[in-house]
């Protein structure tokens, strides 16, 4: 962004994955990056649990594991065993759809009806994606990268967010059904807060779900640094 394309000062947005590639943003540039806005939290914060939750906080983590358990085993088997999954699912278009599809019911707001969220199309280009290279293994790296990080680079980030995305402005908007809700009070342990937003819709993959809800809220949260 500052070497190649110019930009001194910029604003970054992201969920899930995306989400801890721009709280990584803030931490590593906070000179440069005027704000950030997510749809969620990561995870990796539930590890970082101190002494004094609150009662919501406390029911947010209750949650989170209870959420782990009936629908997070696909985390751990991409994060431990990502390329035996992967040679099943790039020999099976099948298997493979089933994989991403069942994920798409699941955290969107249509589990009745898929196609009340997504067009035919729009999850068979997603499938295609993956398929067409074979490149779902690499899908699966960041889960066991985060898996498989040693303590040094938990330090490490533990210190960068001490330093930078603590004072970044922050904007968080979620929607009805992503995978978890937490208390404002959790999210201001970790990021300087500007903006918050709850709607009653969508679901965990907002871009593609909900384009025109998620980018208005990301004009109104950088119009003021613009």
């Amino acid at each position: 962004m500052t070497d190649i394309l110019g930009y001194k000062r910029f604003g970054a947005h992201g969920g899930d994955w995306g989400g801890l590639i721009t709280e990584q943003l803030a931490r590593n540039h906070a000179d440069h990056v005027v704000g950030i806005h997510l749809t969620d939290i990561n995870f990796i914060h539930t590890f970082q649990k101190p002494e004094n939750l609150s009662a919501e906080e406390e029911k947010y983590l209750a949650n989170i594991k209870k959420w782990q358990e009936t629908e997070g085993a696909y985390s751990m088997i991409q994060a431990t065993r990502p390329q035996t999954l992967a040679a099943g699912l790039n020999d099976s278009p099948t298997a493979l759809a089933a994989w991403l599809i069942e994920k798409f019911q699941s955290m969107s707001d249509c589990p009745e009806d898929l196609f009340e969220c997504y067009s035919k199309d729009e999850l068979i280009n997603n499938i295609m994606i993956y398929w067409l290279p074979e490149k779902i293994c690499s899908s699966f790296h960041p889960y066991y990268d985060v898996m498989n990080a040693g303590a040094f680079t938990w330090i490490g980030e533990k210190i960068k967010e001490w330093k930078g995305s603590d004072r970044v402005p922050a904007a968080f908007c979620f929607f009805a059904r992503e995978n978890s809700h937490p208390p404002r009070e959790w999210v201001e342990r970790f990021f300087n807060v500007q903006q918050w937003t709850n709607t009653n819709h969508g679901g965990h993959f907002t871009a593609m779900e909900e384009p025109e809800v998620l980018a208005e809220d990301i004009r109104k949260f950088f119009r003021k640094y613009r």
